[in-house]
């Protein structure tokens, strides 16, 4: 293995690339607009941070036309998916005008939107959010949380993977 340096001018590809060998879960953050309406995306960059209180992390990037309703809403919901649940990723990663289309919902608090079948959801107060680059980075509060024992959707090395016991 040779270090690569920020050198070059395929420097952020390489990057990019390194980081998707670390595998990670992935979500759909959604919550309302001030008039109601449900929004979200899928994301990957999510994680714990603190037990004591319940605080979890996430980032965002400034480009994303979302990044002003996130920025302002009081609650969002984490929502991790499930082995199942790839159509699901792919639509909200999609640029369809209705992702919510179709899905049972249930309201967690403020009315932020679950989605049904995930392995585990996180409803979080919009707490904190720092500059962070190109992203901006959500530590939200968790006030509540729910689970089903179901194997998780996995992102590795640009593709869906799944575990295997």
């Amino acid at each position: 293995m040779s270090q690569q340096t920020f050198s070059s001018d395929d420097a952020a590809r390489r990057f990019r690339n390194a980081l998707g060998m670390f595998a990670t879960g992935i979500t759909v953050v959604t919550t309302r607009t001030p008039d109601g309406v449900p929004f979200g995306l899928t994301v990957n960059s999510f994680n714990s941070v603190s037990l004591e209180p319940p605080l979890i992390v996430w980032s965002l990037a400034n480009d994303v036309s979302m990044r002003e309703q996130f920025e302002g809403c009081e609650y969002y919901a984490i929502n991790v998916l499930a082995a199942d649940q790839e159509a699901l990723s792919n639509r909200f990663a999609s640029r369809v005008d209705d992702r919510f289309a179709g899905l049972a919902l249930e309201d967690g608090e403020g009315g932020v939107p679950l989605l049904s079948g995930c392995c585990a959801r996180f409803v979080c107060r919009n707490t904190t959010r720092h500059p962070g680059g190109d992203h901006i980075v959500f530590i939200g509060e968790v006030v509540s949380f729910d689970r089903e024992e179901r194997p998780p959707l996995i992102y590795h090395a640009g593709a869906y993977r799944r575990l295997v016991d």
